[in-house]
């Protein structure tokens, strides 16, 4: 037997992929708040053909990841009651991991995963880094003496533009920072996603 947590909040509609899939010893938790609290029919279609047991809990807001300390809370509470086999938190929160670690220490398994058909993170960080090299490569071909592999990581490893910026010019200094201008300006279209302007 199975037990989802779903962070709505954070997966929205897709974390819900895979739901008309699970068996009738599954159960699913579906956390969400005033922030999503809204699913389209095509959803409601797929968790009604699901034979798991759904429940869904809103969260009370107003602090900061209200939501992620609720989910955490009512984990504890499943494990102690021996509630299931196997827990999977669905969320794209990295921060859950921590929760996985913790509990694998003490005998319990607990997997942090992109949706309910159990894409894992690490598959989609393998294909959003294919898919990173392969832009770099292009938009880096001018540039002889640099490695995409090493711009690639500076990418991964920054939250902030500023950060990617400060770590390129480290990697290739030049009098006028030129190199790392020109680097950092051919890449920008690529960091919508990051911290900064």
């Amino acid at each position: 037997m199975s037990y989802y947590l779903v962070d709505f909040e954070n997966v929205k509609k897709d974390g819900l992929d895979g739901i008309h899939l699970l068996g009738e010893d599954d159960q699913v938790c579906i956390f969400y708040s005033k922030n999503a609290d809204s699913i389209s029919f095509d959803q409601h279609r797929r968790i009604m053909e699901s034979k798991a047991a759904i429940e869904f809990c809103k969260v009370d807001v107003g602090s900061k990841n209200a939501l992620d300390f609720q989910l955490a809370t009512q984990l504890g509470f499943l494990i102690a009651n021996r509630t299931a086999d196997q827990y999977y938190i669905v969320s794209k929160d990295k921060g859950f991991d921590i929760l996985g670690g913790y509990w694998k220490g003490r005998g319990v398994s607990v997997t942090l995963i992109a949706d309910i058909s159990g894409k894992s993170h690490d598959h989609e960080t393998q294909e959003l880094r294919a898919k990173l090299s392969e832009k770099l490569q292009e938009i880096l071909k001018e540039e002889k003496d640099v490695s995409v592999n090493e711009v690639l990581k500076i990418v991964q490893q920054y939250k902030t533009k500023q950060g990617i910026m400060n770590a390129l010019t480290k990697k290739y200094p030049s009098k006028d920072n030129k190199k790392s201008s020109r680097i950092y300006r051919a890449i920008k279209p690529l960091l919508s996603d990051k911290k900064g302007s």
